[in-house]
């Protein structure tokens, strides 16, 4: 075999021999121990090429991580048994406040409810998320954007749903936090200073009507998401967000 076959070989091997996942890091350190006859750079650019272009058997459920596929079950099955707590009264509220994103307060072109476990990950799903794409009228077209929203009717879950919209930020340009307006107004007034600090949109609604009326308190502010995860999450919603 060639050195590169022989660093990939190792890499494989490495990472089906552990169950938490490798990092790049440990990948070269552990082949350099191994294979001490092939230079460090060159096992430098060949795990860089192996990453590049990953081989069935292996997956990255965070950047950095490789994780064999035969773990990947087991990793469902914990979130199976310990799914997102939820509120079902929460979801009749998913569509009008993605309508209202798209209709009334102009941030998305397009949005839709997601909610549940969609993104297999125990650090949540969006309740909504949109997409804002340039119009054909457009003379300067602006970027992509991707918006998520958390919504909550529990007033006791406001602290959580708050750590949830700062979460979305990995994935997201802007990120809104959508809360009952008769919310106690100390944690109202807390989430209004720390959604300026933090950039997040925080949303006022009234959930003991059938048409929720929403009014806005902050717009979120734009920032740059991480775009390894930006593909990661919206690759599993792609048919859905931009059909």
């Amino acid at each position: 075999m060639t050195s590169k076959e022989r660093i990939f070989e190792e890499a494989k091997k490495l990472i089906a021999a552990n169950e938490t996942g490798v990092r790049y890091s440990v990948l070269v350190r552990t082949i350099k121990a191994r294979l001490p006859d092939i230079p460090e750079n060159t096992i430098h650019g060949a795990v860089h090429t192996f990453r590049s272009n990953l081989p069935d058997e292996v997956y990255m459920p965070a950047k950095g991580l490789y994780k064999h596929v035969k773990f990947r079950k087991a990793d469902e099955e914990i979130l199976r048994r310990n799914p997102p707590i939820r509120r079902s009264d929460e979801e009749q509220f998913y569509g009008m406040f993605a309508e209202w994103l798209v209709n009334e307060l102009e941030e998305c072109t397009r949005a839709i409810p997601l909610g549940g476990s969609r993104f297999k990950d125990k650090w949540g799903t969006p309740d909504v998320i949109g997409v804002r794409e340039p119009k054909k009228s457009d003379i300067i077209k602006p970027p992509t954007e991707i918006i998520s929203a958390e919504i909550k009717t529990d007033t006791q879950a406001l602290i959580t749903a708050f750590g949830q919209a700062c979460a979305y930020k990995l994935f997201s340009h802007r990120s809104y936090i959508v809360v009952p307006d008769d919310s106690a107004d100390e944690d109202i007034t807390r989430l209004d200073a720390l959604a300026r600090i933090f950039g997040i949109g925080l949303i006022l609604f009234d959930r003991n009507k059938k048409e929720a009326q929403f009014e806005i308190r902050v717009r979120a502010a734009r920032h740059e998401p991480d775009m390894f995860y930006v593909n990661k999450y919206l690759k599993i919603i792609e048919d859905d967000l931009f059909t």
